[in-house]
């Protein structure tokens, strides 16, 4: 039986990638973005909201479904680099963290009784990787958050999929050889020996979505970005 999923952030990249993955089960895909022009190109049902606004919060709710699935899979490009030069972290969490917060204070009355809410946070929150204890602290508070509302809000599921390094366009930013370089140096570290793509974030987020016996777990999905790793024999 087709079931009701909303995205959120769900017009670019893995967000893009699992509303796709739903959809291709036959359920009913709602996406949540700022952009009508992406959610046109999208080809699937779209809502224009910003959920870093009350109203935006409001209007992604706004169509009265009762959802089985919600993804949070809501992107930032804020609070990378040394920390010297981190910049305004407390715009990164007004980017990310808190729209996350709005809209799962939003979520309960407009979910099924057996539903779950999955959350895409990042791979930087379990890695001791150099420039990233900001991207850590971001991450790792909505990480700190699944157990206890698991817990909280239970029989409904809470679970996260922590991606590490994907090629999806928030590395567009990036001019082209220096983001290849980046790629080529992960790839040489990481367990798996290459990049992530957006479709195995979304395979692992469908899983833990429509696994009802899973529930408080934060999966990462990173090639083994979070294992420490000795110099290579």
């Amino acid at each position: 039986m087709a079931q009701h999923v909303l995205v959120a952030g769900g017009t670019s990249g893995i967000g893009l990638a699992t509303a796709r993955a739903f959809a291709a089960r036959g359920d009913a895909v709602t996406i949540t973005g700022r952009s009508q022009q992406k959610i046109d190109a999208s080809g699937l049902r779209g809502i224009v909201a910003d959920a870093g606004t009350a109203d935006g919060v409001r209007a992604a709710f706004a169509d009265g479904v009762r959802y089985d699935h919600l993804v949070l899979a809501l992107g930032g490009s804020r609070g990378g680099g040394p920390l010297g030069a981190l910049g305004d972290l407390r715009a990164a969490f007004d980017e990310k963290f808190w729209p996350h917060v709005e809209l799962l204070r939003a979520a309960p009355a407009h979910l099924a009784a057996d539903a779950s809410i999955t959350l895409v946070t990042a791979g930087s929150a379990q890695a001791a990787l150099p420039g990233t204890s900001g991207l850590a602290a971001l991450n790792g508070a909505l990480e700190a958050m699944v157990g206890p509302l698991a817990v909280e809000l239970a029989p409904v599921r809470v679970n996260a999929v922590s991606p590490g390094v994907i090629r999806t366009p928030w590395w567009d930013g990036v001019p082209a050889a220096d983001r290849d370089a980046l790629f080529k140096s992960y790839a040489a570290a990481l367990p798996a020996g290459r990049i992530g793509r957006a479709e195995e974030v979304a395979d692992a987020i469908v899983a833990l979505a429509t696994n009802g016996y899973i529930t408080g777990t934060v999966l990462p999905v990173a090639g083994g970005v979070q294992l420490a790793a000795g110099p290579r024999a």
